[in-house]
């Protein structure tokens, strides 16, 4: 299995702050909405939203670690568990739990397997090829988790924080070895000549980051540095992502040469968001999924997306948006945030 997808001419000029035609927007149906809803629902709404779903999507299948009962192990040696098909569950084995495993500990092959599961790079090159003969833009990424979240897979949340405070040496070491392994992907996916590399990480709880900005800095941006530095040599686009409130890590990803930066809306407050980002980076923002859309009004919705787009937008560009969509938010307000978003998406046009 790959991550590699595309962006168009107009995702481009939005990003470079290059006068998109419209604001470039992504609506993602988590894979468990196809048995949590009609199918039949699903399916008039994506055929009625043709600026959303241009290519509409077909329920698909579920990866290997997404199905419920029955655990997965990753190429790490981590094991998987969800309990409802479609999502991604957590790790409930950690094959670092002792130190004492390091020694003989073996990574995977990035030639061979992603973090998940096996990789065929030619596919992937025939892939990109295809893209490019489409008139789009070819994309590579990362794992989503594939530093900090990495090492939390393989030593546990807990010890990992603990490893950080106590300056653990073999901490160092296996931070290495989690490096190698992603540069090892970054490099194959810049040889192959892609527009923009992509580095999805959840770095944010509801309040705070998931660890201190002080060992953020010390063991967590340097890695990414040089995981980026590849992309920015060869002259890629780079795509951060990360969930949760991480306003007290922006300034140091932003100065890490982030040309976007996907993060959740409401959680780091869109007055935030607009004085210290607005112009400076291009802003990737992630709609709210915990309040407004699950619990409010259509009214409400639409409100939240006019006053996104206010905020954040300019004719200039700098801003996309995206929306996961997850069971549980009522179609009547998935219906007036596809509406909102296609409304919207053309304020500055």
């Amino acid at each position: 299995m790959d991550f590699t997808d595309a962006i168009t001419e107009n995702t481009l000029r939005a990003i470079r702050f290059e006068h998109p035609q419209y604001v470039p927007v992504v609506f993602w149906i988590n894979p468990a909405c196809w048995h949590h809803y009609p199918q039949n629902a699903l399916q008039e709404l994506i055929s009625n939203h043709r600026l959303l779903f241009p290519h509409p999507p077909s329920p698909p299948a579920f990866a290997p670690w997404e199905l419920a009962g029955r655990p997965y192990v990753d190429s790490w040696g981590g094991t998987w568990e969800t309990t409802d098909d479609g999502i991604t569950g957590s790790v409930i084995q950690h094959p670092l739990t002792d130190w004492d495993t390091l020694e003989n500990f073996a990574p995977p092959d990035p030639g061979h397997a992603n973090g998940m599961a096996p990789i065929d790079w030619h596919e992937i090159e025939e892939k990109i090829a295809g893209i490019r003969r489409q008139g789009a833009y070819p994309v590579g990424s990362l794992e989503h988790g594939h530093a900090f979240l990495r090492l939390s897979y393989l030593r546990g949340y807990e010890r990992l924080l603990c490893d950080m405070a106590d300056g653990d040496g073999r901490l160092r070491r296996l931070i290495e070895v989690v490096e190698a392994f992603s540069l090892g992907i970054v490099q194959r996916y810049v040889d192959l000549g892609i527009t923009m590399m992509r580095y999805p990480e959840d770095l944010g709880m509801q309040r705070g980051p998931m660890l201190s900005p002080v060992h953020f800095r010390q063991y967590i941006k340097p890695v990414y540095e040089r995981l980026m530095a590849p992309a920015r040599a060869a002259g890629c686009l780079v795509h951060m992502h990360s969930d949760g409130d991480i306003r007290e890590l922006v300034d140091d990803l932003v100065v890490s040469g982030v040309d976007a930066l996907n993060l959740q809306d409401l959680v780091n407050s869109l007055d935030w968001i607009a004085a210290r980002l607005k112009g400076r980076v291009c802003i990737d923002l992630d709609i709210d999924r915990q309040s407004v859309t699950r619990f409010g009004s259509p009214a409400q919705i639409d409100a939240l997306i006019h006053e996104e787009v206010r905020k954040l937008g300019s004719p200039q560009g700098g801003l996309m948006m995206i929306y996961g969509l997850y069971p549980g938010v009522p179609l009547e307000n998935v219906t007036a945030l596809m509406d909102a978003l296609e409304r919207y998406a053309t304020f500055y046009s």
